[in-house]
């Protein structure tokens, strides 16, 4: 069988992550696939991978994005170019990912994938899919999708847009791009999601709950030198990691951790920006993003805890990782967070503000 992957990015992130490790797995099962990705790729070699368009036509997106919130709209002659390339490889299986993030057109995509005959899956990583701008509502508590969108509360948060609210526009016109694709089965990693796939537009496809899995080969408890590196020998290490720090993944919760600490605990956050590293207190060691999964199995490795405050997520894999390495996680009890936990005698879910007692009470059990 042949398979096609599409997804923002290979190797990297999560869900480049879990598309790559897909295409391995196939692959040792003697299938030929092809990873195809818009922004960036690492750490996937050994795969066969196609980039849909360049840096030109990712920027171009991105200024269509910000200017008139048409997200998932631009990328026009990148996307048929592509299109032209999908046809000589005539896939058997056409697996789709995350299709935001500035890199093809969603209009012209789907209107070959009503037409090519093919079997579609999609795995659904979050909300966007069925909203008319946003990633994810808990943080404002909009419930706008279920009818339809307009006036959106979150029109500056990802896919930002600094001019035009199109929320409404965006809306119909998933609605109308996205439905009616024969042979098309939804994926998500959570029941969660599941649940509001269900109440959405895109209800008239069957949706599976697969769950998120990891390299476990990778992510496993990893010796190193941490600790010694950064002068945390003798430190309480409370880790926090995202691949973007934004509000919703909850920077200030730790902002605010770090002010009621007694100096025998230190805070590490992996993935902070060159100004939210030097915006941090002296008791939070920020680093910045890795592509490097080793790397960050190591530090993962070397915290007693992983904290992830998240206020909107979907089924983390961070919480995976981290008590693969043999760290316990306190999550939020945000989306599917708590199906992720699996180390039912140390990690926990947690109301918001219960996070600081329950830390607290970790290091005394």
């Amino acid at each position: 069988m042949k398979y096609l992957f599409i997804n923002s990015v290979a190797g990297i992130g999560s869900t480049g992550r879990i598309a790559a490790d897909q295409c391995r797995k196939l692959e040792q099962e003697g299938n030929q696939c092809v990873l195809a990705y818009g922004r960036a790729k690492a750490n996937c070699d050994d795969l066969q991978t196609i980039q849909i368009g360049t840096s030109w036509d990712y920027r171009w997106h991105g200024i269509i994005t910000r200017a008139f919130d048409r997200h998932g709209f631009a990328s026009k002659h990148a996307t048929k170019e592509f299109l032209k390339w999908v046809a000589e490889y005539n896939p058997d299986v056409i697996w789709l990912h995350n299709l935001h993030g500035y890199y093809i057109n969603v209009d012209l995509l789907f209107e070959y994938l009503k037409s090519c005959k093919k079997k579609i899956y999609w795995t659904l990583h979050d909300c966007w899919a069925f909203t008319g701008h946003c990633s994810y509502f808990d943080y404002v508590g909009c419930n706008k999708w279920k009818t339809g969108c307009y006036k959106c509360p979150q029109k500056k948060s990802y896919p930002a847009s600094i001019m035009i609210s199109a929320s409404k526009r965006n809306y119909k016109d998933k609605k109308i791009t996205f439905c009616g694709v024969n042979n098309l089965q939804i994926i998500v990693p959570s029941e969660w999601l599941k649940n509001l796939v269900k109440e959405s537009f895109l209800r008239e496809y069957p949706v599976d709950v697969v769950y998120n899995s990891i390299d476990n080969s990778v992510f496993k408890p990893t010796p190193s030198d941490f600790r010694e590196k950064y002068n945390l020998q003798n430190k309480k290490i409370i880790l926090g990691v995202a691949g973007i720090w934004e509000p919703r993944k909850g920077l200030n919760d730790f902002v605010k951790l770090a002010d009621v600490l007694e100096d025998d605990y230190r805070i590490v956050l992996v993935g902070l920006n060159d100004e939210q590293i030097r915006s941090m207190p002296p008791n939070i060691i920020g680093l910045g993003k890795t592509n490097s999964a080793r790397e960050l199995a190591e530090v993962y490795t070397a915290a007693d805890v992983f904290f992830n405050p998240t206020y909107e997520d979907n089924y983390p894999t961070v919480n995976l990782e981290a008590e693969a390495c043999g760290t316990p996680v306190i999550s939020y009890d945000t989306g599917g967070a708590k199906e992720t936990l699996k180390n039912n005698a140390r990690s926990m879910v947690i109301e918001k503000k219960e996070a600081i007692n329950k830390l607290l009470e970790f290091f005394m059990n």
